[in-house]
């Protein structure tokens, strides 16, 4: 069938009617329809360019109805020990289990790994959430860190001005030392990159490590007063303030 038929009949592909209702990007939904997550009127497809017929067919995505709905925003305390991703072949929590009442498929705007804990977004806004994880917009993202030793002040110094990791040198952090108890150091670190566990390469680069670590940040956005585990909607304000954060 031609592009232009299917225009006039609402039609879209498989993958598209996914990646419209905010579920995930048009890549990862090519990959659960073939991992057989989709239905078709109740019939499983696993051709991600199948035509869907926006008027007369019923989408399932892992049982639950794909439809266009509102655009929906929240912000969730990750505790640590909770997977940011939808399924684990290894049944550790993820965190699906704590935004199981939410009827909307929402996607983790980046990610957060197994030992960090922190403010993570949430959204069907497949749009908001490339761009807020967009590398050339420097999203800042702010987290608390405690170091597994004291931090000299050249040390801070080196995190500030950009250090050379394996995959190319970090752009300058803000660097400030909240305080010094015992044997380690407690920081405040602001990157405006997104790399696969950069702070916890950023503190082995400097010769320490990371004990704990904490997002408390994204942009203006900070996770301030919400408890472990929960979460909480983003206003419009908010969203319009990390789109600005992006913008700038």
């Amino acid at each position: 069938m031609s592009t232009k038929a299917a225009a006039g009949r609402k039609l879209k592909t498989l993958e598209r009617v996914l990646s419209k209702a905010g579920i995930g990007s048009r890549t990862e939904a090519r990959h659960w329809i073939s991992e057989g997550r989709v239905k078709l009127n109740g019939r499983l497809i696993r051709d991600p360019d199948h035509w869907v017929d926006m008027d007369r067919d019923k989408v399932t995505f892992d049982g639950k109805p794909v439809r266009p709905g509102a655009k929906v925003y929240l912000l969730l305390f990750k505790p640590k020990g909770y997977l940011t991703t939808y399924k684990d072949p290894d049944k550790r929590p993820t965190v699906y289990d704590l935004t199981k009442d939410r009827k909307e498929f929402l996607v983790p705007v980046g990610r957060l790994d197994l030992d960090t804990s922190g403010l993570l977004l949430m959204t069907n806004d497949t749009q908001f959430a490339e761009r807020l994880t967009n590398p050339s917009y420097h999203v800042p993202k702010t987290y608390l860190v405690k170091a597994a030793t004291l931090l000299s002040e050249d040390q801070l110094r080196r995190l500030r001005t950009g250090l050379d990791l394996d995959d190319g040198p970090t752009r300058p952090a803000h660097v400030v030392r909240v305080r010094d108890a015992g044997r380690h150091t407690f920081l405040e670190l602001t990157i405006t990159e997104g790399r696969n566990r950069q702070v916890r390469r950023m503190l082995e680069a400097i010769d320490s490590r990371v004990l704990k670590l904490v997002r408390t940040a994204i942009g203006p956005i900070e996770i301030a007063g919400l408890e472990t585990g929960k979460y909480r909607m983003l206003n419009s304000s908010e969203v319009e303030q990390l789109l600005q954060s992006a913008r700038a």
